[in-house]
């Protein structure tokens, strides 16, 4: 679903922090497990940029993602995103916490997920997104669905319909 503008605005100018899942958001989805036990994942540029461009605005980032790997601790060292929780099976609990933590409301937060381990936070938080390749009940649920799937851009282009309204 894609809310119209003015409410999109509304919602984008309140952000504060912004919250993503990593497999299927911040990568293309695909896990790549090497005979010897390595894990590979694609990360985009165009995501990066993003995280560095809502830094560079004052908006604060974190991940939240359900599985575990040394990939992701060296990816958001690379983008200065300080809050990382990995493992994580009780996902609102966590987001509960980093709220806190940032002295923040629901509706100052956007997040970006791909599947239905992500509607409990995606359906409380300020402003919501799913990239194009999210699964149906996601889409069902969010303000946005990007253009740019998952490990494509979404991240980005969240990230700048955000700066876009905030700058107006």
């Amino acid at each position: 679903m894609v809310r119209v503008d003015s409410v999109l605005k509304e919602k984008a100018n309140k952000v504060k922090l912004f919250i993503t899942d990593v497999d299927g958001v911040l990568t293309d989805g695909r896990i790549i497990l090497g005979n010897n036990g390595e894990e590979l994942k694609f990360f985009h540029v165009h995501d990066g940029k993003g995280i560095q461009l809502a830094h560079e605005a004052g908006i604060k980032t974190a991940i939240i993602t359900g599985r575990e790997s040394k990939l992701v601790e060296r990816r958001a060292e690379e983008l200065s995103i300080k809050e990382v929780h990995q493992n994580i099976k009780d996902k609102i609990k966590v987001f509960n916490n980093v709220l806190d933590k940032y002295n923040v409301i629901e509706e100052e937060v956007a997040y970006i997920g791909d599947d239905v381990n992500d509607l409990d936070i995606l359906e409380r938080v300020g402003l919501s997104f799913t990239p194009a390749n999210g699964v149906k009940k996601v889409k069902e649920v969010v303000d946005y669905i990007t253009t740019k799937e998952g490990g494509q851009g979404a991240v980005r282009e969240a990230i700048e319909l955000i700066l876009e309204y905030q700058d107006e």
